[in-house]
């Protein structure tokens, strides 16, 4: 028996996956099994994955597509480790990770954990700038949780692992989006310990252009309002600011265009801020350059998504009602 299982949803990704199963094949620390579940993908990654037959305690199981989550608890059902630890099929995993995890679980127990995510040298510029606006401090990198936070950590589900124990009380993913934060919820509420270790880091590819990055954070945001209507009481001032931002901004456009320029003053400072946080990040101005449209697209689309979802689900009461939210909150 493993101590530890990787869990991997894949859908049409073969080159990540490969890429994730060759960081794997490297690790210091090998007592781990690895289970990819094919959720219904159009083009399978099965003959990838048996490359690394000789190299890997890998499993292999395609199912109809029926979305991540349901693929996770399915990779759950067919693992053997005392702990199910979770990688999104784009993540890269340096060598000592597993080395890492097991003197950190060692060392302090815990329950749950998470780690950070960080870009890798061989990423392109632009998936390095999404990368900074996705964990700066000056966009949302407080509200998700790294060296300096404004709330409580909250694993993600790219880099995340709990104990068979919890499984056994709270059961697996929901099929949700926000469905890392649902989890980590129901594990905080059933408990359990958690804890944020911040050297078992994982390379993130993430999104390869902005459009598809705004889609993503457009639905982050939407999705705090259903982890609202799920947990009342989950929702904190800290997570209205990317709204709030956006209609101050709006705000200060206006003002700008119709009253005087110098409205628009904040709006540089903080582009000013910006842009050397992330020179100073990346060492690279090229990336510096392209991480102030990013920071921006993060920001803007989170918000705007919030906003979207707070006015048609809070206000309005339209799209998911209350009574589906609190059945799917008890698992019904």
């Amino acid at each position: 028996m493993p101590r530890y299982s990787v869990i991997i949803p894949v859908y049409n990704r073969i080159d990540e996956v490969d890429d994730l199963l060759k960081s794997l094949a490297a690790q210091t620390f090998t007592d781990f099994e690895v289970i990819i579940v094919e959720d219904g993908s159009t083009l399978p990654c099965k003959e990838t994955v048996d490359r690394y037959a000789k190299s890997l305690d890998v499993h292999y199981y395609y199912k109809d597509n029926e979305g991540r989550s349901i693929a996770r608890n399915y990779g759950i059902e067919h693992s053997s480790g005392d702990y199910l630890v979770f990688f999104d099929s784009d993540c890269v995993i340096p060598p000592q990770y597993f080395a890492t995890l097991h003197r950190e679980l060692t060392d302090s127990h815990l329950d749950c954990f998470g780690g950070p995510d960080a870009a890798h040298e061989s990423f392109t510029p632009t998936q390095k700038a999404i990368s900074f606006a996705m964990t700066s401090f000056l966009t949302t990198g407080g509200i998700r949780g790294g060296k300096v936070q404004m709330e409580k950590f909250v694993p993600r589900s790219f880099n995340m692992g709990y104990s068979r124990k919890v499984y056994d009380k709270v059961g697996g993913f929901r099929e949700m989006f926000s469905e890392d934060i649902d989890m980590s919820t129901r594990i905080r509420q059933g408990g359990f310990s958690i804890g944020l270790l911040r050297d078992a880091f994982v390379y993130h590819k993430r999104r390869i252009d902005f459009r598809k990055f705004w889609r993503q954070v457009h639905v982050f945001g939407m999705s705090r309002i259903t982890l609202k209507l799920l947990y009342p009481d989950s929702l904190k001032l800290v997570h209205t600011l990317p709204a709030l931002a956006v209609i101050i901004g709006v705000i200060l456009v206006a003002l700008g265009i119709f009253v005087s320029p110098w409205w628009l003053m904040p709006i540089g400072v903080y582009l000013i801020a910006l842009f050397i946080s992330a020179l100073c990040s990346t060492r690279s101005l090229g990336i510096a350059l392209r991480a102030l449209p990013a920071s921006i697209v993060q920001i803007v689309g989170y918000g705007t998504g919030f906003i979207r979802a707070y006015f048609t689900k809070i206000i309005l009461g339209r799209g998911r009602d209350i009574d589906q939210e609190i059945a799917m909150r008890k698992g019904k």
